[in-house]
C-alpha cells in the first residue's frame, strides 16, 4: 500500500494539519466528508489563485465559461442548478461575464423570459488558454495521490454529486 500520503507534510492519517511548530488535530471533523472536502477545497482554491489571480478569472468563472463552452444554448437557469449558483448570483457572473465580453446572452422566441448562454471567440480563447494549465495546476495540488487513489477520488466525488439539487433562491 502507498504511504504517501501518510508521509505528506501537511497531512497525517490523522487528519492534522500543521502549521509551523503547531499541530492542529480536527477530532471527529476529520470524519466528515463536508469538512475535509472544504479544507480540500479552500487548498486547491489557494493553489488555483497563486497561478492564476493575474488572469482575473476566478474558479466558479471559469466553471461557468468551461461548461458554457460544452453546453452552447444552455439556459441560464439550467446552469445555475447544475453548478449549484443560486440563480441571482449566477446572473450577477453572466452579467459581469458579458460585460467583460466572455459570454452572449439571448433570449429564445420559445420562452421570453429565459437566457441562452454562449461564448464569444473572446471566451473561447479564455477557456482554451487556461484549461491545460488549470489541469497541471490541479494535478500538482493532488500530488499526494497516486494515480489511482486519484481516480478513486474523482469516481467518489462524480458518485457523491450526481443528481444532487441545487439552490434556485
Amino acid at each position: 500500500m502507498d504511504r504517501r500520503l501518510d508521509s505528506h507534510p501537511a497531512v497525517s492519517h490523522r487528519a492534522a494539519v500543521e502549521s509551523g511548530d503547531v499541530r492542529v488535530d480536527f477530532g471527529p471533523l476529520a470524519d466528515l466528508a463536508g469538512f475535509m472536502l472544504r479544507i480540500a477545497q479552500v487548498q486547491l482554491y489557494e493553489a488555483y489563485f497563486a497561478e492564476f489571480e493575474a488572469d482575473g478569472i476566478t474558479p466558479g468563472a471559469i466553471g461557468i465559461l468551461a461548461t458554457v463552452s460544452k453546453n452552447p444554448g444552455v439556459r441560464q437557469g439550467v446552469l445555475a442548478d447544475a453548478l449549484r449558483i443560486k440563480w441571482s448570483n449566477m446572473a450577477k457572473i453572466i452579467r459581469s461575464l458579458g460585460n467583460r465580453g466572455l459570454v452572449e446572452r439571448r433570449v429564445p422566441a420559445s420562452d421570453r423570459r429565459a437566457l441562452e448562454l454562449r461564448l464569444t471567440a473572446a471566451g473561447r480563447d479564455v477557456v482554451d488558454r487556461m484549461l491545460p494549465a488549470i489541469r497541471r495546476n490541479d494535478r500538482a495540488a493532488t500530488a499526494a495521490l497516486t494515480a489511482s487513489e486519484r481516480a478513486t477520488l474523482m469516481r467518489l466525488l462524480r458518485k457523491v454529486t450526481i443528481g444532487v439539487p441545487g439552490p434556485r433562491a
